[in-house]
């Protein structure tokens, strides 16, 4: 449930489908592989994984895998190599992302809403991005440092499914925003219990299973990834290329139609 206050409203959004084409966390990987922080074999496993997340849905066990990959990948590097990696992570991110979401973040910012992007990637990658879009800030999985060097271990909740709302009531309470005036938007049933503590859900790009409780709970929903389906098999065939040794990456490119925005 929403929760009221009487503080500002803000707005959340996640970071692939609803602001851009394909994985961020995609990007990541491919940048740490061409800085040889990464093996092809570890890079096609991880790309296969993520289908296979996606395709078959979540459960607890799935959840602990995902969560002990993404801090297993990087135990034992330096926080300065990880951010070294920006300029590379940022030119594949960039070309991808919709603009039609950029506006709709913006006027939020311009109605006095605070935008945040929430993440199961890293906590510096959220902020990275936020920094570039001029968000007012990110919110991901915050991993232990000791002595500039990730251990492997979590610093915090892990923003995946209740976590991610964990985080967000974390942040709320902290800033004094007003979740029951707030809005949340993602493509991914997985982040219902992110959209369920906001008072204003919308489902952009939806997948199928958040397609369907947004009809039920007659949230607003933004469709104009067209080309979903092409992109869904166009990510299998990278997956297999990568884990046949092809290690090729192709995306495919859309142009969405112009999407009018509208707040309630």
């Amino acid at each position: 449930m929403a929760e009221d206050g009487a503080g500002p409203a803000a707005a959340f959004f996640g970071p692939d489908k609803p602001l851009m084409e394909g994985s961020s966390a995609f990007q990541f990987g491919r940048a740490a592989y061409r800085r040889g922080m990464m093996s092809r074999r570890q890079l096609a496993r991880d790309v296969w994984a993520n289908i296979k997340f996606r395709l078959e849905g979540s459960d607890d066990d799935k959840i602990d895998a995902l969560r002990d990959r993404i801090f297993e990948s990087i135990a034992g590097q330096r926080v300065v190599d990880l951010a070294r990696l920006t300029p590379e992570v940022l030119a594949g991110v960039l070309p991808r992302l919709y603009q039609q979401m950029l506006h709709v973040a913006w006027e939020h910012q311009d109605a006095g809403r605070p935008v945040f992007i929430v993440t199961a990637a890293s906590q510096e990658m959220a902020e990275m991005l936020a920094h570039v879009l001029t968000f007012d800030g990110g919110i991901g999985s915050r991993s232990e440092v000791r002595d500039g060097i990730y251990t492997g271990r979590p610093a915090g909740p892990f923003t995946y499914r209740e976590g991610k709302a964990e985080a967000i009531r974390e942040v709320a309470a902290e800033r004094g925003i007003d979740l029951a005036e707030s809005y949340a938007y993602s493509d991914s049933e997985s982040d219902l219990p992110m959209m369920r503590a906001v008072g204003h859900p919308v489902a952009v790009n939806p997948d199928a299973a958040l397609q369907r409780v947004a009809r039920e709970e007659g949230w607003q929903v933004m469709r104009f990834d067209k080309l979903g389906r092409r992109l869904r098999i166009g990510a299998l065939a990278t997956g297999m290329a990568l884990v046949g040794g092809g290690g090729g990456y192709a995306a495919a490119r859309m142009r969405p139609r112009k999407v009018l925005n509208r707040f309630r």
